[in-house]
Parts: C-alpha cells; sequence; structure tokens
C-alpha cells in the first residue's frame, strides 16, 4: 500500500489522489468526488505516508495504525467516525493500545478513522506485499542467524 500518493489537505474534508504536479502545486482528485481541481503551494498538504500517531514510546506512521485496525477487523470497515467519542476512543485503544491518549486527541482519532474508511471504500488498502516483504526478510534474519551459529 503507497501512501504517498494519497494527500490530506488543511481545510477540505477527505482525502485526495495526487495525480500530478503542476507550476505551483499538484493536481489532485477528490477520493469520494472525483473531482479534480489543483491545490496551490501555499495550502498545507501532508500525504498519509508522512503522518504519524503519537505512542508511549515511539511514533507509528499511519500506515502501521491502519494496518492494526485492518487486523483487528479482519478487513472489514471500522465504526462511523461520527460515532461516541468514547466509543471511538475505545475502539482505537483496541486497535493501538499504546496510543499516547494525552496527545492523542479526539478529533485526531476521528481523521484516523474517517480516512481508515476512506481507504477501505475504495479498496486503496492492501497489506499483501508488505506481508510477503515481512516474510522475506523473516526468511533473510533466520538464514543469517543460521550463518552467524556455524561461525
Amino acid at each position: 500500500m503507497d501512501l504517498s500518493e494519497i494527500l490530506a489537505i488543511s481545510g477540505k474534508p477527505g482525502l485526495y489522489k495526487m495525480l500530478t504536479e503542476t507550476k505551483n502545486g499538484v493536481l489532485v482528485e477528490s477520493l469520494e468526488s472525483q473531482k479534480k481541481f489543483p491545490v496551490f503551494a501555499h495550502e498545507k498538504i501532508s500525504s498519509l505516508e508522512e503522518i504519524s500517531i503519537f505512542t508511549e514510546d515511539d511514533d507509528m506512521p499511519l500506515k502501521d495504525v491502519f494496518r492494526k485496525i485492518h487486523e483487528q477487523l479482519e478487513g472489514k470497515e471500522a465504526i462511523d467516525h461520527k460515532s461516541d467519542p468514547q466509543k471511538l476512543k475505545a475502539f482505537f485503544l483496541e486497535a493501538v493500545p499504546d496510543y499516547d491518549q494525552e496527545r492523542v486527541y479526539n478529533s485526531d482519532i476521528k481523521k484516523v478513522i474517517y480516512w481508515y474508511n476512506q481507504l477501505h471504500g475504495h479498496k486503496l488498502l492492501d497489506f499483501t506485499e508488505e506481508e510477503k516483504e515481512e516474510k522475506a526478510a523473516e526468511k533473510d534474519d533466520d538464514k543469517a542467524t543460521a550463518v552467524d551459529e556455524k561461525d
């Protein structure tokens, strides 16, 4: 799953797919309405790849948060982001038990769940390639350990 081309734009609801760069910014397409429009360099644009959530130990990339939610829900859609704040907190705590409850606000949790559901609805949550890479890395680690044990 490549989140580098999925954008959040400050002041605009929802998520946007970057189509191309322009002289003064980028051309985006709304995931919801499929409308295309330019976003200028002076607007605050964040790639989902750059966003992370505060945890007790370190920051967790949004991709990992989405993976944890996806695993918790077994690939299903999350609860509605407009649910009761206590339900949202309980849901998020179950998915990401070590998130920093003082620095991650209800509005952040709402946004993450909203984004998750948008990506899920557009079938943009694909973790299969990353799982293959993780398994390959584990095999490489096992091989390296076996070689070290021989020495």
